[in-house]
């Protein structure tokens, strides 16, 4: 049988130039405990600017699903997008495997890049778990903004016995989110897509899932496991920072009424995790995997919050101190 060309190959090379065309460039920052993380940095960063981490979900590495965001946010911040533990190129021998321990590591990578204030903080899917705890981590000096995007951060492990998800359970989640033949990967696009490609050829599948589902398998099934192990509402972490969560209302991975859950928080447990600090934004007809089917809506909701607001901040701080 012939074999499709590497559809995979191509794009990962146009992804690469579009990096480092956006000033970008691959690095890999040891942190000495048996953990390594690859992340793209900036050629040549600017103090004047603040700075921007934008982490990825469980879909693919950081290339893939941050590299339509890139080049519209170089201009306004110094950029960083890191590959999690177990994906790309990044990884660790260290037993830990939940989503708290994967934010202490990319605390230490930006501390690595000596960025130690004026941080926003982007986080996909299983990236704003570990958005979230990041922020929870870090002081309000370090941390300026925060954006969480379809991570069901206030969870329950009973969430799952209760079924509020598709899935029934989480080896079937895993099933899906590791898929191995390309029916479990199209099934994957068919629960993050709204409107699904009709035609996905088993070629193509087959050379996307060689090139990224293919490694650290069990770690990854460990980091599934992980997201709901123990999980309650009253032991999730208060943030202060500002917050704006992104969902679609069409998610069947994370339904949006846990967007609502966690902007709502005060009305669950009498204690806001979020306050007034916090805002929620539900795009229509819009799936899990927005930020590839509403790139341009995703941006501008972005662009509104993080680049926006806080240039409006600075002029009325000057205009007060002038």
């Amino acid at each position: 049988m012939t074999r499709c060309f590497s559809f995979i190959a191509i794009r990962n090379h146009f992804f690469r130039t579009t990096f480092s065309n956006s000033g970008l460039k691959p690095t890999t920052t040891n942190l000495g405990d048996g953990t390594i993380i690859h992340c793209w940095a900036p050629k040549s960063p600017q103090q004047s600017k603040p700075n921007l981490l934008l982490i990825h979900g469980f879909g693919a590495n950081a290339m893939w699903q941050w590299s339509d965001l890139v080049g519209h946010m170089t201009p306004h911040f110094n950029v960083y997008v890191p590959d999690l533990l177990f994906f790309g190129e990044s990884y660790t021998t260290r037993p830990e495997r939940s989503d708290w321990f994967q934010a202490q590591c990319l605390i230490r990578l930006m501390e690595a890049h000596s960025v130690k204030e004026r941080l926003s903080i982007v986080g996909l899917s299983y990236g704003g778990f570990v958005a979230y705890n990041m922020a929870a981590q870090l002081n309000k000096e370090v941390v300026d903004r925060l954006v969480i995007c379809c991570a069901a951060v206030c969870l329950e492990t009973k969430d799952i016995e209760d079924g509020k998800f598709k899935v029934s359970d989480l080896e079937a989640a895993a099933d899906i989110l590791l898929p191995q033949t390309p029916q479990k990967l199209r099934e994957l696009v068919n629960l993050t897509m709204f409107k699904p490609p009709k035609i996905l050829p088993n070629c193509f599948l087959n050379d996307f899932i060689q090139a990224m589902c293919t490694e650290h398998c069990q770690e990854r099934r460990e980091l599934i496991r992980a997201i709901p192990k123990d999980r309650k509402i009253s032991e999730i972490p208060k943030i202060s920072q500002p917050t704006l969560i992104i969902w679609g209302d069409q998610d069947q991975v994370f339904p949006v009424e846990f967007g609502h859950r966690l902007k709502n928080y005060q009305l669950i447990t009498n204690c806001s995790h979020l306050g007034e600090s916090a805002q929620l934004v539900v795009m229509k007809k819009a799936g899990h995997g927005f930020n590839v089917e509403r790139q341009k809506e995703f941006y501008r909701h972005l662009k509104t919050f993080l680049i926006d607001s806080s240039a409006s901040k600075q002029n009325n701080s000057h205009s007060n101190g002038g």
